[in-house]
């Protein structure tokens, strides 16, 4: 009898971890509206996150921030600039004093704005994977 109340004494902080809630990080993305917007952001932000970030980097201390800028220049060319912060937390909200960045740019030749846009996406999660792969190397 007292190896059963052992063992479930043990498997149940085991148990309550697997029904947490997710980390929740404070994302705030500063971006020129035609190219991104929050949730757009936010689903590129959410695809890279990894148990070892979340370890290394919780979200009660850890933020991010990320800002999309550019546009289509008079000969149809689509320039961008996306940049990637990791702030620090301080009560609800983050604290510009930036830890580690990560910044990426590209251009298109004769680009559409529905082109534009996808290279706008393609760079934010370039400066992503960049920044994560700064904070949590292989």
């Amino acid at each position: 009898m007292k190896i059963s109340k052992l063992l479930a004494a043990l498997l149940l902080p085991c148990a309550s971890l697997s029904f947490a809630a997710p980390v929740k990080y404070i994302i705030i993305d500063h971006s020129t509206a035609p190219w991104m917007d929050q949730a757009q952001a936010e689903t590129i932000w959410l695809k890279t996150q990894s148990a070892k970030l979340i370890k290394l980097y919780p979200a009660n201390k850890w933020g991010f921030l990320s800002q999309v800028e550019g546009g289509i220049d008079a000969s149809k060319t689509c320039v961008i600039t996306a940049r990637t912060l990791m702030l620090p937390v301080k009560g609800k909200d983050l604290l510009f004093k930036p830890a580690k960045s990560a910044t990426t740019f590209g251009s298109q030749a004769n680009s559409t704005i529905e082109q534009c846009k996808a290279l706008a996406t393609a760079k934010l999660d370039e400066a992503v994977q960049a920044l994560g792969s700064a904070l949590v190397p292989n």
